[in-house]
């Protein structure tokens, strides 16, 4: 294995990095932040976007990232050599490209084990497995192969050469099968969002899943993990353009039609899939007639602490899937200010910067800290997801987290460690600030549409 040397490291030892890790990890469960910003404000470098000293592993180098579409494409074409007119593309720019931001809140329930998961979408159409990067590859008019097969033998041939011809690929494995997520059984089949497979050695596959250190699993893990869900057909994308420097009107055309997509699904009438999602979420978080209130579903406690702690992992930054994003789409709007020539955009970036305090404000009212159960579990989950960003050196410390995380979770499954009237205050807290979202998101894609519309962005 070819390594480079992480960024920062010069100059700590053993005991120091691991020391700098264990702070970057309680940053990251204090304030929601991803691995690589709790990094940064702790040492002053080492940024998502900052890409200097960046660990290069068997060829591919490691960027990191929030949001795993668009850092995963990010990462491909900065790899491969694809810019645009003023250099390698943002994820926040491709997060533009594929459409931008979505709402989505579904609140399972799951009789086998009596468990209550909140799951929140952020992106748009982010609840069709492959839309995404299939817009933004269109859009960009990459080059590119889809293959889909039901046969797991085929597939993993497949994909093994790839590899051989040093063609990195986009693979969809299960989260639980993939194994360094360390979920539990239960969790087995319920999917899992896209990575990048770039290299085969000694059986096992490198893997980037917006890591920032080589991350190996093994090879049959892969191949299992890629078939256990039969909607995702095995599937695999392999980006073929290489060295090109994408046309400025071509990324313009895609910023625009990533916009206007977004900005036509997020500003529907669906409240399962669109901004009245927010609505309907904050009026089941007080009502009682309907069989999806949550108090008429957590009258008796059961799941509710489960149900919170799936909300603060799917808003904040330090979760698996990167988080609400409004923020890296505040970023994303910023450069398209330059990109579209329009300055106003950068006014619209400010407002969805401060949207994405309101949904970190959302997660400190689900999960306070001022609750010792709550406190511990955030800091495991930080530990979890940010010992993933360490790839395998972090692979003893987030399978220790993670036992006890879920130890934990199933202390307090039958019975939160909260009071009913800790309860009210919190579903009433998320309803009012779950109320100024909606308020604030929904301005906020009028605005987008006036501009565009306009023809003037």
């Amino acid at each position: 294995m070819e390594s480079g040397v992480a960024p920062g490291s010069e100059g700590f030892d053993v005991t120091s990095q691991k020391q700098l890790k264990a702070r970057i990890r309680v940053r990251m469960a204090t304030t929601g932040e991803r691995y690589a910003a709790a990094r940064a404000h702790l040492v002053g470098a080492g940024t998502d976007q900052d890409h200097s000293g960046a660990v290069v592993d068997a060829g591919w180098t490691l960027r990191g990232g929030s949001d795993p579409d668009a850092a995963g494409l990010a990462n491909l074409l900065a790899n491969a050599g694809v810019v645009g007119p003023e250099g390698p593309l943002s994820e926040e720019v491709i997060l533009l490209v594929t459409g931008g931001l979505g709402a989505g809140y579904i609140l399972w329930e799951f009789q086998r084990d009596d468990s209550r998961v909140v799951t929140l979408g952020f992106t748009n159409s982010g609840h069709y497995f492959d839309r995404r990067l299939s817009a933004a590859v269109t859009r960009l008019g990459l080059r590119a192969d889809w293959s889909r097969t039901s046969g797991t033998v085929g597939a993993a041939a497949g994909l093994r050469r790839e590899l051989g011809a040093g063609q990195p690929v986009v693979v969809w494995p299960d989260r639980y099968l993939i194994g360094y997520w360390q979920l539990p059984a239960w969790l087995d089949g319920h999917g899992g969002h896209p990575v990048i497979a770039y290299a085969e050695r000694n059986g096992r596959i490198h893997v980037d899943d917006r890591t920032l250190a080589p991350l190996t699993v093994p090879g049959e893990d892969v191949d299992r993990a890629r078939a256990r869900v039969g909607s995702y057909r095995n599937t695999m994308l392999a980006v073929r353009t290489r060295d090109l420097a994408i046309p400025g009107e071509r990324l313009r055309a895609a910023v625009r039609s990533g916009l206007e997509d977004m900005v036509s699904q997020l500003g529907g009438t669906s409240d399962s899939f669109a901004l009245p999602a927010w609505r309907k979420w904050a009026r089941m978080l007080v009502a009682s007639s309907s069989a999806k209130a949550w108090p008429r579903v957590f009258a008796d406690g059961a799941g509710l602490f489960g149900a919170l702690l799936s909300v603060w992992e799917g808003v904040e930054p330090a979760g698996m899937t990167g988080g609400n994003l409004r923020r890296e789409f505040g970023a994303g709007l910023t450069e398209a200010a330059a990109v579209l020539d329009e300055p106003r955009l950068g006014d619209e970036a400010a407002r969805w910067v401060e949207i994405a305090e309101l949904w970190h404000t959302l997660a400190e009212a689900a999960v306070p800290t001022s609750v010792p159960a709550c406190a511990r579990a955030r800091e495991l989950t930080a530990a979890v997801t940010g010992a993933v960003v360490e790839g395998d050196a972090g692979h003893a410390d987030r399978a220790g987290a993670a036992e006890e995380l879920w130890a934990l979770r199933n202390e307090y499954a039958a019975e939160p460690p909260l009071s009913a009237e800790e309860i009210a205050a919190i579903f009433a807290t998320m309803g009012e600030i779950l109320g100024e979202i909606y308020d604030a998101e929904k301005a906020g894609v009028q605005r987008l549409g006036a501009l565009l519309a306009a023809g003037t962005a």
